[in-house]
């Protein structure tokens, strides 16, 4: 599934990776006259590198005509390039399988490195060096591995030198999934680390074949190879080396070994030189990226997470930080509303003995705020916000939760009077609700006017991405209150979707949201009131919004303030406004009367909050409500 744009690159490259493998291994072992081992190498390497190892097996090693073979790969440097190919082959093939297993069983980042370098080192070492080259250097198994440990080690150091930070960054960078093994990205990443280790541990691999202590690119002929003895004497005997040794020191059997020949011997200072500057090579690239990134995070609790663009990610920052500032995984969305579907719908009880019972279901759907944008979001009963429940002062009323989102959650009764384990604060009043687990909340009704419920588990995430509702109360004597010809609801919201992915809006780096909604919708997809002169509106202001206070401002007069959270302000403390603040969890009732006919609009008096994504449209956008009146 395309999440983020990059994900294109990413199925491209892994598809050409695979078939550039494919023609490697076609080519290799129908046509190319290389040692068996080498023919694995360069199909590994590819599928690894994709069509750079492609490149480098067409530019290095095929051989171009038939005949040819011996001649062709005689340069250092493309000795040297089969030199690193035989050594990546095996490092990597270990690297990429610690990498597995490690993050399967949950080891943090640092200790994954770790382990990465020593199964790649020893794949390295004791299966493709010793094992598999046995036939071609001779000796026995554990004198190969003293031959080639000193090598090995020099070319390991010096790949995983170039292979660890790009891994750490790359994996612990805005996209998580880099982190996990089943996500295409990951893949992606290991063959961009494989890459770097390659070209790093190249120079040092031309150095190890030019002074004979590495093997590089040779070439075995069926003719050869079915030569009699006789004939591999005369030969071994004209070059002064047997085949083992042509084909340790990375020349084709009966062809000079011209820069062997020509080598000076190594030198301790030189080897002891070299071995310490690849372990400093290596510690800087496994443990420098220390100091910008949090190698304590295991992939199992980053998962599939993807960061706000412009969020700061430093050593500091905790897996939960990211879990809660991660966008909504799209492939978690179980449910895509119609366009123009709207929230806030009354949601009708059962009557069960005298109780009002209320189902609320929370699961993942796809949501349009705009005709043309949509948001992965935290919904109720696959609305937002969630349908509104309408009760009575004394009611008796039950409300069964039902939690489908991917992580726990619960229900709280914002401002209500109720008994504590009934209260809905997370770890506090109650276990949270589990995905696919349910709670019953029960309590009577104590109280009259305008609250809201809302997620109380990871409420700067789960109210943000749209877990909340309105709850009307009507008092018992309907008289109490004063009257409008209409009664409408404003929930406030604020959105951050870039990109295709919704994440919750906050306010901090990376955070910041870009589209503001009323009851779901942001303008010009916002309702439009339509009234006639002398009539009055009841607007009931409800802060369900996690960040602003936003100045809430209607045209074409004043409107009066009658309540304040729920609580109904006596006759002598009401007054008249045009601007009120509502600040998050905040509520206001409020009355305005249709003065003169004609399009009057109810919105924030941000500017920034009456855009949408920093665009006008129709004139204005976001927090902006149409009232027509008609004389």
């Amino acid at each position: 599934m395309i999440l983020q744009p990059i994900d294109f690159v990413v199925y491209a490259w892994l598809a050409i990776a695979m078939l550039s493998a494919v023609y490697v291994a076609y080519d290799q072992f129908r046509h190319n006259p290389e040692a068996t081992v080498m023919k694995w190498g360069f199909v590994l390497v590819t599928l690894y590198m994709g069509p750079v190892g492609l490149l480098l097996y067409v530019m290095a090693d095929k051989e171009p005509t038939p005949g040819t073979h011996e001649h062709f790969v005689k340069p250092l440097w493309k000795q040297g390039v089969g030199s690193t190919v035989h050594c990546i082959a095996g490092d990597a093939t270990g690297i990429i399988f610690a990498a597995v297993v490690t993050a399967l069983l949950g080891f943090p980042m640092w200790i994954d490195v770790i382990v990465e370098y020593v199964f790649g080192f020893l794949l390295g070492l004791l299966i493709f060096q010793a094992l598999f080259m046995r036939d071609i250097m001779g000796g026995s198994y554990r004198g190969n591995v003293s031959r080639s440990f000193m090598p090995e080690l020099l070319s390991m150091n010096m790949m995983m030198a170039g292979m660890a930070p790009v891994m750490i960054f790359l994996m612990m960078g805005r996209d998580m999934r880099a982190m996990w093994p089943t996500e295409a990205l990951f893949w992606f990443v290991m063959s961009l680390g494989i890459t770097v280790g390659f070209t790093i541990a190249y120079p040092v691999n031309v150095w190890l074949v030019a002074k004979g202590m590495k093997h590089g690119l040779m070439t075995v002929r069926a003719t050869q190879l079915e030569s009699s003895s006789d004939s591999h004497s005369m030969d071994h005997h004209d070059h002064g080396m047997s085949m083992q040794d042509h084909a340790q020191h990375g020349v084709a059997p009966g062809q000079p070994a011209d820069h062997q020949a020509s080598a000076e011997p190594v030198t301790r200072p030189q080897l002891a030189a070299l071995t310490g500057f690849t372990f400093l090579a290596l510690l800087a690239g496994m443990f420098v990226p220390a100091a910008f990134v949090n190698l304590g995070v295991r992939a199992e609790e980053v998962r599939s997470s993807i960061m706000p663009p412009g969020m700061i990610m430093t050593p500091g920052t905790s897996p939960d930080a990211m879990r809660d500032m991660a966008a909504v995984d799209p492939r978690r969305v179980s449910y895509t509303a119609p366009a123009a579907e709207r929230g806030d719908q009354i949601l009708a009880p059962r009557l069960e003995n005298g109780v009002k019972v209320f189902d609320l279901d929370a699961s993942v759907i796809r949501w349009n705020i705009l005709p043309r944008v949509q948001v992965a979001a935290y919904a109720i009963n696959r609305q937002v916000p969630g349908p509104r429940l309408e009760l009575t002062e004394g009611d008796h009323v039950r409300i069964n939760f039902t939690n489908h989102l991917p992580e726990p959650a619960t229900m709280h009764w914002h401002g209500l009077i109720v008994p504590n384990r009934m209260d809905g604060p997370g770890y506090i009043t109650q276990d949270p609700v589990p995905p696919g687990g349910r709670y019953v909340y029960e309590y009577v009704v104590q109280q009259s006017g305008t609250y809201f419920y809302h997620s109380h588990t990871r409420p700067d995430r789960q109210q943000a991405l749209g877990l909340y509702g309105a709850l009307i109360i009507h008092p018992k004597d309907s008289a109490a209150e004063p009257r409008a010809n209409y009664d409408y609801v404003v929930q406030l919201q604020e959105w951050l979707n870039r990109d295709g992915l919704t994440y919750p809006a906050m306010l901090m780096e990376g955070g910041l949201p870009n589209y503001f909604t009323i009851n779901g919708k942001a303008y010009p997809a916002t309702d439009t009131l339509r009234m006639k002169v002398g009539e009055t509106i009841k607007i009931r202001f409800i802060g369900t919004n996690n960040n602003f206070i936003h100045p809430m401002h209607i045209h074409g007069g004043p409107f009066t303030v009658i309540a304040r959270d729920g609580v109904m302000l006596p006759s002598a403390a009401r007054f008249q406004a045009d601007v009120i603040n509502v600040g998050p969890g905040q509520r206001y009732d409020v009355i305005w009367p249709a003065r003169e006919p004609g399009k009057w609009i109810l919105h924030c008096h941000i500017p920034h909050h009456t855009l949408n994504n920093n665009v006008e449209e129709k004139g204005a956008g976001g927090l902006t409500v149409l009232i027509e009146v008609s004389p």
